[in-house]
């Protein structure tokens, strides 16, 4: 039997509670151009990019500033967490040509955390919200070892 005081939060519900989805929310109301009020899901729905969709965008094709703006949110939003998980200021630095392929990083002291090659960045998306969650915990995961391995370069 449910208590009446108990909430029931759908899956995706609860996912959106998580602090991936929280800093989201902070980068994409500071960096994102949509304002305070909009829904989580009008928020990241440019996120969302179905197989059926991806196929129908060309696989040659120059990055929109928007498209550069979501992704900076999201290695952004990767960079806070690094900062929240281990007390160091971590840097998101991106190199972008104008087709598209470049690089993303995020340092933290002398250690790059995270070195992440990026393509087709007009294509830039996830078929669900969870595929998008779980990539942000690999990436997190990924340069957390790396700054556990390597602290005496991250503190620099």
């Amino acid at each position: 039997m449910q208590n009446r005081d108990t909430i029931q939060l759908t899956d995706e519900e609860a996912l959106l509670t998580t602090d991936f989805f929280q800093e989201m929310r902070r980068q994409l109301l500071s960096h994102g151009g949509v304002h305070e009020g909009t829904s989580m899901h009008k928020m990241l729905e440019p996120y969302l990019l179905s197989p059926e969709k991806r196929k129908e965008i060309p696989v040659i094709g120059d990055p929109s500033p928007a498209v550069l703006v979501r992704l900076r949110c999201f290695y952004n939003a990767i960079a806070v967490l690094i900062e929240k998980e281990c007390g160091l200021m971590a840097r998101p630095l991106m190199e972008m040509n104008p087709e598209g392929f470049g690089t993303q990083l995020i340092v933290v002291g002398k250690l790059v955390a995270l070195d992440r090659v990026l393509r087709d960045v007009h294509r830039f998306g996830f078929a669900d919200l969870s595929r998008m969650k779980d990539e942000a915990d690999q990436l997190l995961s990924v340069a957390l070892q790396r700054i556990g391995a390597h602290g005496a370069v991250a503190g620099m």
